[in-house]
């Protein structure tokens, strides 16, 4: 975005292309079946260790993408951010979220990970990357309600709330990593992704050893299986897809992939782990996807013309976009 003669100009991409939004199905999909895959991981290794041992060898796999292609590694900012990413997107969130999938239903967890367009939207506006508008107080406040019934559903189902917990304290992650991602300037995905693996792997191989968790490979074929999966399709490509969209549209927009989640998650859930879905799930999912959508991508029409400039920080940033004359903005 940029600021040229009082007259705000916003550089968010109003029409995605082609390559933009198949990067975005492709997270939409191999992200809605990686709970699967994660509670498939857990019936035979612990939290930390199995995420820690999945993008160990997803860094491993991406460090030799970006070498045999001769890609670039980020340096400086990006550099730096690449790391912050790793250490919030990765290890953070998903050691929330594997501790939280012990015993929370793959279903249950793609709801509650379909709040992340909502916080992205709440942190983009505390850190100075979007405006707050009453519509998100108001989605929040909505999304808060259907959280609230698929608490009191899951609670009834025996699900311990601190699991709850950990998995919205995850979300919350992944909602600061797509900020963290806009802030630092754009840099090679899959060198980006290469480094903040192997930042997430350190850091969840460390909780490993500090919580005594016990390092056993993998034997059973479903967990084998599962955590092929999640080394290839749901890292390599889900994280290299999302990185790729970040940088070609915006944070808020990028994140509805979350909201698309539980519709992937559920009914493969269903067919293939028998996985109970009751009416109270289905109810409180409908209004945190609604609170979701009223705070998050409900919007009254602007006062300023979209630009098909790629968005860019910070707001003074920007000197290629052109002033646009205040008489010539339009509704």
């Amino acid at each position: 975005m940029s600021r040229a003669g009082g007259t705000l100009r916003t550089g968010a991409l109003s029409a995605p292309d082609p390559l933009t939004l198949a990067a975005f199905a492709i997270v939409v999909v191999t992200g809605g079946l990686n709970a699967i895959a994660v509670r498939e991981t857990l019936g035979e290794l612990a939290p930390f260790w199995s995420a820690g041992l999945r993008f160990a060898l997803a860094a491993a796999i991406m460090v030799l993408v970006v070498l045999a292609t001769r890609r670039s590694f980020p340096r400086g900012r990006s550099l730096l951010g690449a790391i912050a990413y790793g250490a919030v997107g990765l290890s953070a969130s998903f050691a929330f979220i594997y501790t939280g999938l012990v015993d929370v239903s793959a279903g249950t967890g793609a709801v509650l990970l379909a709040l992340a367009p909502l916080f992205t939207f709440g942190l983009a506006i505390v850190q100075g990357l979007e405006r707050y508008r009453t519509e998100g107080l108001i989605g929040a406040l909505v999304a808060l309600l259907g959280v609230v019934v698929v608490f009191i559903d899951r609670l009834g189902a025996d699900v311990p709330l601190a699991s709850l917990i950990l998995i919205v304290l995850g979300t919350v992650c992944i909602a600061e990593a797509g900020v963290i991602v806009k802030w630092t300037p754009r840099s090679d995905p899959f060198g980006t992704n290469a480094v903040a693996m192997v930042t997430g792997a350190i850091v969840l191989l460390a909780l490993t050893v500090v919580s005594g968790e016990p390092i056993v490979a993998p034997s059973e074929p479903g967990t084998i299986a599962a955590m092929a999966y999640l080394v290839i399709l749901g890292s390599v490509v889900m994280f290299g897809a999302y990185v790729f969209a970040l940088g070609r549209w915006t944070a808020s927009a990028v994140s509805y992939s979350t909201l698309l989640l539980p519709l992937v998650t559920l009914p493969v859930a269903t067919v293939l782990t028998g996985e109970t879905v009751t009416l109270w799930l289905v109810v409180g999912g409908a209004i945190v996807l609604a609170g979701v959508y009223l705070g998050a991508f409900f919007q009254r029409p602007r006062r300023w013309s979209a630009s098909s400039l790629p968005e860019c920080l910070p707001v003074d940033g920007c000197p290629e976009a052109a002033p646009v004359p205040a008489s010539g903005a339009t509704r």
